[in-house]
């Protein structure tokens, strides 16, 4: 598989989103985002990381004084991710969200790239957003594909309504691709 420009021997498995190709979504995102830059000891978080494509895209792009973190609710996600990783020469921290967020502590995020799970309905996604993009740091980003008929734009409304300006980056294939700036 390739992403960004770097061929990949991947596992995927049924049970997991996009269990055994590239989603659309995730397509778009990673075509659409620009190159990460992260401060040294900056964190670069994939929210809902699945089977690790976007950890992949992330790690081969972060210099090795950044941390990659892949977050999900699904254990053979978590798992997958980590084997595709370490298969790639990759050691990102792989994590269910509640260990996460205790290993986060009082540090901040740099960078989030995300096709977050919009699926679980509005509230729940509302309440995953706003759990990491609390965490942010000053000056950080975070980037996340919806389709358009799952509601990005009034997801970046909400968004802004809730203190973190959003603005659609890009549009592809019925995705938008939306920009969370923390000033």
């Amino acid at each position: 598989m390739t992403l960004r420009g770097n061929v990949y021997q991947v596992t995927g498995d049924t049970g997991v989103f996009s269990g055994h190709r590239l989603d659309r979504g995730t397509e778009v995102l990673l075509r659409k985002v620009p190159a990460p830059g992260l401060p040294a000891g900056g964190i670069a978080l994939d929210l809902g990381c699945g089977w690790g494509p976007i950890t992949l895209a992330l790690a081969a792009e972060l210099p090795a004084t950044a941390e990659v973190w892949a977050v999900d609710t699904n254990e053979r996600a978590r798992h997958l991710a980590a084997q595709n990783a370490a298969a790639a020469g990759f050691s990102p921290v792989v994590l269910d969200p509640d260990s996460a967020l205790d290993r986060l502590g009082n540090r901040r995020i740099s960078l989030i790239w995300s096709n977050p799970p919009v699926r679980i309905g509005k509230e729940a996604l509302h309440k995953l957003l706003l759990t990491w993009f609390s965490r942010l740091s000053d000056d950080a980003e975070a980037y996340c594909v919806v389709q358009r008929n799952l509601g990005s734009d009034s997801l970046a409304s909400w968004l802004t309504d809730q203190g973190y300006p959003t603005e659609k980056l890009a549009s592809q294939k019925g995705f938008r691709v939306l920009r969370t700036v923390r000033g």
